[in-house]
């Protein structure tokens, strides 16, 4: 890309950016029982359309996909009905704004969901840890039952439903969930995937679900509309890569030939590898590269100026700082957030903060 400037626009895929700083997926928490966006949730994300682009909170493709206490989905009537309110905000701002496609896999409880449906897994193996339910606070991750090879066609149906749903909703584009430790993830990872058909054991086999899920993606709304996300070294939700190297040289080759609008590469906030994964990507992947994971102002200007990539996106920041293209553009002090109130209902610590304006 031209004119290497974190605040200069940018094209990733079909979708102009104003600017080179990315709104990370946040989850918060605040839809219903039965994932439906809460009404305030316009007001929020409408806040930050000042960001080149927006990408709207891990959403489930169905009531399976679902582990977390109050997420939101995009498989539901009701669900599209309001999205469509969220990005018609957005878009009256002035902002971008993409859904990010989620399945969790075995990182959830029976007890978030507001229908009964299956905990899956590529594997009978319950991640470690615990997790927040309304009804019984901490409990353990349920055991996941094991994904048949038609429960997997159907899952791959689902993300290509869920994308449709999207575009219908007023999305710009989706980005597709394979990182921190969900499905997808779980299938590229080699603890969490014990199969010995063809979707376990060597790197191109792991591969498989994941790629399958892209492709019915695509098929729908086009390549150029859709982004991926990806987490090399993250051990989060009990992940473990013992061939990280190798898998995400084959996984970055792969995803190239897609042509996608973009690749999210999410760098470990410790120091679990020994390699870079954004470097990584820029060598195999020749399209635009979105870097998070822990980056201030400056670093991502340095980045980005650098040509190490095209966008970064921030996170946290963002919670507590809607107008942070600002803040960053003139050095301005940032905002801190309210850690006590990332997960709970309501709009407090939500789409109360104010820019430096108000």
């Amino acid at each position: 890309m031209s004119n290497p400037n974190l605040f200069a626009p940018a094209q990733l895929g079909q979708l102009a950016v104003k600017n080179r700083i990315v709104m990370a997926p946040l989850t918060r928490s605040r839809a219903s029982p039965l994932g439906v966006p809460a009404t305030f949730a316009a007001t929020y994300y409408a806040q930050r359309a000042t960001a080149g682009l927006i990408v709207a909170e891990m959403t489930q493709i169905s009531f399976e996909g679902m582990g977390y206490a109050r997420t939101p989905g995009i498989h539901t009537p009701e669900q599209v009905a309001a999205w469509s309110r969220i990005t018609d905000a957005v878009h009256k701002a002035g902002g971008r704004i993409v859904l990010q496609l989620g399945h969790v896999g075995r990182i959830a409880s029976t007890l978030n969901r507001g229908i009964s449906a299956d905990v899956v897994a590529p594997s009978a193996i319950p991640a470690p840890g615990q997790m927040w339910t309304d009804q019984s606070q901490m409990m353990p991750h349920d055991v996941p039952r094991v994904l048949t090879k038609a429960d997997i066609a159907r899952i791959v149906a689902d993300y290509g439903n869920a994308a449709a749903n999207a575009v219908q909703a007023g999305f710009d584009g989706v980005e597709f969930h394979s990182a921190n430790g969900y499905l997808p993830h779980q299938f590229l990872s080699t603890n969490a995937n014990q199969r010995t058909d063809r979707y376990g054991g060597s790197v191109e086999n792991r591969m498989r679900m994941p790629l399958e899920a892209l492709s019915a993606i695509t098929a729908q709304i086009g390549a150029g509309r859709v982004g991926i996300r990806v987490s090399p070294g993250h051990t989060f939700n009990g992940i473990e890569e013992a061939d990280a190297v190798a898998l995400y040289t084959h996984y970055f080759t792969a995803l190239d030939a897609f042509g996608l609008a973009y690749l999210h590469v999410m760098r470990p906030f410790m120091n679990t590898i020994d390699f870079d994964p954004v470097g990584l990507a820029r060598g195999l992947f020749k399209g635009p590269i979105i870097a998070a994971g822990g980056f201030d102002g400056v670093a991502a200007v340095n980045l980005v100026a650098a040509e190490g990539a095209d966008a970064v996106a921030f996170g946290k920041a963002y919670i507590s700082n809607p107008d942070l293209v600002y803040r960053l553009q003139t050095g301005a002090a940032l905002a801190v957030p309210d850690e006590t109130t990332f997960y709970t209902p309501g709009e407090r610590g939500y789409s109360d903060y104010r820019p430096m304006s108000a």
